[in-house]
C-alpha cells in the first residue's frame, strides 16, 4: 500500500522486490506468503455486516492480487518467481502443491503463496506459519511497520517497551497481538524462531537475515 490509502503502490513494491532479490544474492531460499488488507479486510467487512466466510474468501482474492504485483516485480529485476494459489485459479496461477512448491525453491525460485490457507476464519499469520513448517523453513520472518515488538502500538503509545527476545509464551501470555495465538502455536510446536522487523526500511530484510538488523526475535530461548 505505501504511502497510500488503499491498493497496491508500485514504488513500494519495487522496493521490497529489490529487498528480497538480496536475499537470494546472497544465497537464501526465500518463500513469501503476502496479505490483502490494502486491498480488502475479511474482518472488516465482517464488522461492517458482510457474512464473515465470505469476507475473508474476498479477502483471499485479494492476496492473489499482490502476489501478482510482487511476481511482476520480482522478475522485472532477474529473480524467477512462481505464484502459488491455495485456491485454485489455472489460469493465473498455480494451485499450491507442497512438493512442487518445494522443488522450485531448490531451482532457486521464490515462491509466493497467496489466498492464505484456502480456508475461511484464517489469517495471514497463521497461514505463514503452516507455509514455514510445510517448506521446512529455518525460520519465519514477519514484515510490519514496526521494528520489532512492542509492549502496545508505538504508533499510538510512545513509551511503549520494545523487546529484542521473547519466547512463544511470552507473546502468547502476554496477549502481545504479533501474531495470531494459532500461529504462534504453530510456530513453538515446530520450533521455528519468528523474527519481527520493519519492513519500511530499505535493505532490512537483508539485515536480519544476517543476523545485524534491528528485529525481535521469538524462540523457546528468550
Amino acid at each position: 500500500m505505501g504511502p497510500t490509502q488503499y491498493g497496491i503502490d508500485l514504488d513500494t513494491v519495487d522496493r521490497i522486490a529489490r529487498d528480497i532479490k538480496q536475499a537470494i544474492d546472497a544465497g537464501v531460499q526465500v518463500c513469501l506468503v503476502i496479505g490483502g488488507g490494502n486491498i480488502f479486510r475479511g474482518l472488516s467487512g465482517a464488522a461492517k455486516g458482510m457474512e464473515r466466510a465470505s469476507a475473508d474468501y474476498m479477502g483471499m482474492l485479494a492476496t492473489v492480487m499482490n502476489a501478482l504485483a510482487m511476481q511482476t516485480a520480482l522478475e522485472a529485476i532477474g529473480v524467477p518467481t512462481r505464484v502459488q494459489s491455495a485456491i485454485p485459479m489455472m489460469t493465473v496461477c498455480e494451485p499450491y502443491i507442497r512438493r512442487r512448491a518445494v522443488r522450485h525453491m531448490e531451482k532457486g525460485r521464490v515462491v509466493i503463496f497467496a489466498a492464505g490457507t484456502g480456508n475461511p476464519f484464517f489469517t495471514t499469520d497463521t497461514a505463514a506459519a503452516l507455509r514455514a513448517v510445510e517448506m521446512g523453513c529455518d525460520a519465519l520472518l514477519k514484515g510490519t511497520q514496526v521494528d520489532g515488538v512492542y509492549s502496545a502500538d508505538p504508533h499510538k503509545v510512545p513509551n511503549a517497551e520494545r523487546y529484542d527476545r521473547l519466547t512463544y509464551m511470552d507473546v502468547l501470555s502476554r496477549d502481545l497481538k504479533v501474531m495470531d495465538a494459532s500461529a504462534i502455536a504453530l510456530a513453538r510446536e515446530n520450533a521455528i524462531p519468528i523474527i519481527v522487523y520493519s519492513i519500511d526500511e530499505p535493505g532490512g530484510f537483508a539485515e536480519v537475515l544476517t543476523g545485524n538488523g534491528r528485529c525481535t526475535i521469538i524462540s523457546d530461548a528468550a
